[in-house]
Order: structure tokens, then C-alpha cells, then sequence
């Protein structure tokens, strides 16, 4: 096929969802709420005081979903589990009937030669360990690696590629900075002890997972270029201080075992320096690594501490319709970023996708998308880039297999490539699933239209 650049023997082609926004019946069969039930009740909190209690019902849907993939050819698929449906108080007692779910889903995956890739935590804590302090409390990580033996466990002999955290700094940030998700909370010295305790949750899974299958186990994160938004020295500082708080926070401490230089300069005495004990257990060998890329992010000098820095967009440049700019060399060069900084570990682009107000199937059951189609081209041609630049880049999973749940904004945003009617639960396979199993059936993708 002229201009097709094909991707190398073996690269995994996948998609992503997460637990809360796609399951739906959330205290179904024993489970307990999580902090994601509670927070989407509140009033105000979701744009048009949507919820997750239905989503996509993948719950009980999940084998139609499967057969979807099936049909678009995936060769994996990323999830997440429910860590308070598989243990309703987030420690303790084990909800056998939560774990068949998610030992039903990966068989089915299986027999349809799709690798399970699950997540341990997408950011839904079981709201009874939320109400003990949650990952402001220092047994926050114990009571992670509980939760990780029980799931390995059960599924470990057949998953063959496990994450622990994903996104993290979200975790922190909009929870304990911005507010704007569970808890709620507007504390730079709680985010403080956040970071620390998911970093060493993140290493006592790890631990945990040494101790009891023979596969591979990484962490996902969230990177984004980080660039002034002018040529003033302040803008230029603050675009420091943003890329040590957003890329390097979790990126370097987890690979070096210490906070990056200028972090404890942006969260003050609350960024205690990590002992030796704790050092060695947030480092410890990954298998791989995860990258969600969506954009770049320009950068101005802000009054809000503890940034002091504020996104901000550039006039004219192309956007998604939630207004983020679609820029497919940042992926080449965060890729290329992180490769540098980790030497030989494989990496994974885990989350990349872009949100669209799509119309819906027309009268022959067409749902015209060519605007995701066209960015998910773009960057998968910026993937190609960073393998060329010598990036061990072994898979791509597309955000999202599904239309669904998209935390504080609801229902109003779509990601997927396949549609979901929410009042009749219909799945129609976009145009950009079509053009993704063309892509994956090629093995490749073409440089230009």
C-alpha cells in the first residue's frame, strides 16, 4: 500500500476503558460504593448531575463488548478493576461474585485471542477506606497490596500484562488540589502525602506481584510537553515548575527513588525527602511503562499556588471539541522523552484519543466520525516517528473502545469508536473503529491522507 508505514512484527494493538466509566451497576452482586459513586451524587459535582449507575452497562454487557472487539481485531484490551467490587470495604473480607466478573471477562478475552491488560486502580477507592482517611492515610499502601494478592491471585496465571496505578498525578491533583474530584479537597500538603503513598502502593504491588506471577507488571502515566506559552521569563518559570509537578513527579521518582530537583520548592515541607526503605520500595524494576498522551500544554505564570502556573490554549491552533489542541509531535517527543530517561524498558502508548460531539448512526447505521479517524492517523504516524528514533515502543491502545462515563463532565463528551446509545445501550462501530481495524489489520498506517 503506497505511504504505509508499517509498525514492527508483534506490536500489540489495543483499547482502553475503565471501570467506573463503562461497568455501570455499581453495588451490584455485593459491591461496595466507591469514592466515584459517592462524589457523582453529589449535586453539582457532574455536569448535568450524570452518574456512573448505568454507563454502558458493560457489567452485563460485556460479552457483546468483546465480540466487538473481536470484530475490530484487537490484539488487547485494556481495563480496570473495581477495588471495591472485588472487596466491598476496601480490605478484609473478599466479594467472591466481584472477582468471577472480571474472571469471566479475561476468559472471554482469551478465547477470542484478545491479551487481558488490566489496571489495579483507575481511580475509583472503595469509599469505606475514604472515609479512614484514604490515600492521605499512611496504610493506604498496605491496604493496596492486600487488594493486589487477591486479585493476583485469582487471575494472575492468566493475565499477562498488569498495571498498578494509572494517571496518578490526577489522583493528587484534582483530588486534593483542584477539587474536582473525590475528595473534593483543596490541600497542596495532602497532595503531598498522596504522591508519596500511591508511589509506594504502586511498589508494594509490585512487590506483591514478584511474589506470585511470572509475567510483567508496569505503571501508566499522564505526559504532556510542557511549553511557554511567550517568550517572558516568568511564563518560562512556570513552565518549570509545571513539567517537574505533572511529568516528573511520578516519572522520575519512581525510575531515580527520590522527588525530583525544585518539587519540594513547589509543595513546601509537606514533600518530606523519601527514607532509604522507602526509596528502594518505589523503584523497584518495572517491566514496562505506560504513556497516555492527549496534547501539549502551553504555559503561562498563574496566581493559584502551589503551581503558579495555568494552562492555556493558542489562538487558531486545531482542537478537539473539548479544546485541546491537537498537536501529534508532542507524542514523538514525550515518547522520545521518556525512552531517554528510562533507558531499555519498553513502553506502551496506553491512552490516546480525542473527544468529538458525534452525531448519531444515521437511517444505515453510519456514524460519521472522520475527525477522530483523521487525529487517531496523526498520532499513530507520531508513534511510527518515535520508533524510528529508536523508541522500544511495543503497543498502542486507542482511548476508548467505548463512548462512556467521562468523569466530571459526563455524558456530554464522547471518546469512543464505537457509539453507545445510553437509553438503549446500542453499540454502533464508529467511522475511527473502522479506520483502526484497517490500521491493525495492516499492521501499519498511512503517513499522509
Amino acid at each position: 500500500m503506497p505511504g504505509l508505514a508499517r509498525f514492527p512484527e508483534g506490536f500489540l494493538w489495543g483499547a482502553a476503558t475503565s471501570a467506573y466509566q463503562i461497568e455501570g451497576a455499581p453495588l451490584a452482586d455485593g459491591a461496595g460504593p466507591s469514592n466515584w459513586h459517592r462524589f457523582s451524587h453529589l449535586e453539582g459535582a457532574i455536569e448535568n448531575g450524570d452518574n456512573g449507575d448505568v454507563a454502558c452497562d458493560h457489567y452485563h454487557r460485556y460479552a457483546e463488548d468483546v465480540e466487538r472487539m473481536r470484530q475490530l481485531g484487537l490484539g488487547a484490551y485494556r481495563f480496570s478493576i473495581a477495588w471495591a467490587r472485588v472487596m466491598p470495604e476496601g480490605r478484609g473480607a473478599v466479594n467472591s461474585k466481584g472477582l468471577d466478573f472480571y474472571a469471566r471477562l479475561v476468559d472471554r478475552l482469551l478465547e477470542n485471542d484478545i491479551v487481558p491488560a488490566p489496571t489495579l486502580y483507575h481511580w475509583d477507592l472503595p469509599a469505606a477506606l475514604e472515609d479512614r482517611g484514604g490515600w492521605v492515610n499512611p496504610d493506604s499502601p498496605g491496604w493496596f497490596q492486600d487488594y493486589a494478592r487477591v486479585v493476583f491471585e485469582r487471575l494472575g496465571d492468566r493475565v499477562p500484562m498488569w498495571a498498578t496505578l494509572n494517571e496518578p498525578i490526577l489522583v493528587s491533583h484534582a483530588g486534593y488540589v483542584l477539587g474536582i474530584h473525590p475528595p473534593g479537597h483543596r490541600s497542596a500538603a495532602e497532595a503531598a502525602a498522596v504522591a508519596r503513598h500511591l508511589l509506594l502502593a504502586h511498589g508494594a504491588a509490585v512487590e506483591a506481584y514478584r511474589g506470585t506471577a511470572k509475567h510483567a507488571i508496569g505503571l501508566v502515566l499522564n505526559l504532556e510537553p510542557r511549553v511557554p506559552a511567550s517568550d517572558s521569563a516568568r511564563d518560562a518559570e512556570a513552565t518549570r515548575r509545571a513539567d517537574i509537578y505533572y511529568n516528573q513527579q511520578y516519572l522520575d521518582t519512581v525510575i531515580t527513588g527520590q522527588w525530583p530537583a525544585g518539587l519540594a520548592e513547589i509543595l513546601g515541607p509537606a514533600c518530606r525527602e523519601l527514607t532509604s526503605g522507602e526509596s528502594a520500595r518505589v523503584a523497584q524494576p518495572l517491566d514496562w511503562l505506560g504513556v497516555n498522551y492527549y496534547s501539549r500544554r502551553p504555559t503561562v505564570h498563574g496566581a493559584d499556588p502551589p503551581l503558579h502556573a495555568d494552562d492555556v490554549a493558542i489562538e487558531g491552533a486545531p482542537s478537539t471539541d473539548l479544546g485541546w489542541e491537537i498537536h501529534p509531535s508532542g507524542l514523538t517527543q514525550i515518547l522520545v522523552r521518556v525512552a531517554e530517561r528510562t533507558g531499555k524498558l519498553p513502553l506502551y502508548v496506553t491512552e490516546n484519543g480525542a473527544a468529538y460531539i458525534d452525531p448519531d448512526p444515521d437511517p444505515s447505521g453510519v456514524v460519521e466520525d472522520a475527525r477522530r479517524a483523521e487525529y487517531l492517523r496523526q498520532h499513530l504516524a507520531a508513534c511510527r516517528e518515535a520508533i524510528d528514533r529508536g523508541v522500544d515502543l511495543r503497543g498502542y491502545f486507542v482511548w476508548s473502545l467505548l463512548d462512556n462515563f467521562e468523569w466530571q463532565r459526563g455524558y456530554s463528551q464522547r471518546f469512543g469508536i464505537i457509539h453507545v446509545d445510553y437509553a438503549t445501550q446500542k453499540r454502533t462501530i464508529k467511522q475511527s473503529g473502522y479506520f483502526y481495524r484497517d490500521a491493525i489489520a495492516a499492521n501499519g498506517v498511512t503517513l499522509s491522507r
